[in-house]
C-alpha cells in the first residue's frame, strides 16, 4: 500500500481525539526521575526535552501548520526560530521565574494556536478581509506554547538543586526534538508537494488539523470548567 505524507498529518491530526494525547504531559517513569534525582543532571534533561518534543502532538500540529506552505528553507527556519524564542523564554521564566498561570486555559489557547494556523492555510483571514502579521502570531503562540510545558514541569515540584543547567539542558533537549521532529514533516511534505495530491489534499488535511485544535481546546476547557 503507497503512503502518502498527506495521510500521515491526518493521522497526526487524529492522534489528538485521544484525551491522552490532548492532555500529553510527563510520563510517569520520567515525572519519578525528575522528582527524586536532585542535582544536575544534563544528559538526561536533553533526552527528555527531545522526548517531549517528539511526542508533544499539539506542538507538532502547530507546527506542522507553520510550515504547510513555506517552500522556502530560509522561510522554513524564520518561523521555526521565532517559534523556539518565544517556547524557550516562557519555559524557562515559567520555571525558574515561578510564573505559574492555569494549565488548562493555557492548553486551550495551545488548540486555538492549531485552529488558527489552520484557518490561515484555508484563507479565511482572506475571506474576512483581514490578515494578522503571521510572525508576530507564530512569536506569541510559541509563548503561549511555552508556557504550557513549564506548567507541566512546576506541578511536580521539582528540586531547586541543580534546577538552572537542568532547565537549559531541557530546553536544548526540546529544541533539539523539534529540530528532529520539523525534518520528518518537512521531508514528507516536499515529498508530498512532488505529487498531483498535495493541492487536491491540501483543504482536507488543514480542516482535519483545524478539527483536532478545536477537539483539544474543548478538552481543556471542559476540565478547568469541571475542576
Amino acid at each position: 500500500m503507497t503512503l502518502y505524507p498527506g495521510r500521515i498529518l491526518l493521522a497526526l491530526a487524529t492522534l489528538l481525539a485521544a484525551p491522552l494525547a490532548l492532555a500529553h504531559g510527563i510520563s510517569g517513569d520520567d515525572q519519578a526521575f525528575l522528582i527524586n534525582n536532585p542535582g544536575a543532571h544534563i544528559g538526561p534533561y536533553i533526552y527528555l526535552g527531545a522526548k517531549h518534543m517528539v511526542t508533544g502532538y499539539d506542538h507538532l500540529l502547530f507546527l506542522a501548520g507553520v510550515i504547510f506552505f513555506l517552500y522556502r528553507l530560509r522561510d522554513v527556519a524564520l518561523y521555526v526560530t521565532l517559534f523556539a524564542v518565544g517556547h524557550s523564554t516562557t519555559l524557562l521564566l515559567g520555571v525558574l521565574g515561578g510564573f505559574h498561570v492555569s494549565p488548562y486555559l493555557v492548553d486551550a489557547v495551545i488548540g486555538l494556536s492549531v485552529v488558527y494556523k489552520a484557518f490561515e492555510n484555508l484563507n479565511g483571514f482572506k475571506a474576512l478581509g483581514w490578515q494578522p502579521n503571521t510572525k508576530a502570531a507564530v512569536l506569541i503562540f510559541g509563548f503561549f506554547h511555552g508556557f504550557g510545558l513549564s506548567t507541566k514541569l512546576q506541578d511536580l515540584a521539582i528540586s531547586p538543586d541543580g534546577l538552572v543547567p537542568n532547565m537549559l539542558s531541557f530546553n536544548v533537549g526540546v529544541e533539539i526534538g523539534q529540530f528532529l521532529a520539523l525534518s520528518l514533516i518537512l521531508i514528507g511534505l516536499n515529498a508530498w508537494r512532488a505529487t498531483g495530491s498535495f493541492m487536491r489534499h491540501a483543504f482536507t488535511t488543514n480542516v482535519a488539523i483545524m478539527s483536532a485544535g478545536f477537539m483539544l481546546m474543548g478538552y481543556q476547557l471542559t476540565g478547568y470548567l469541571v475542576t
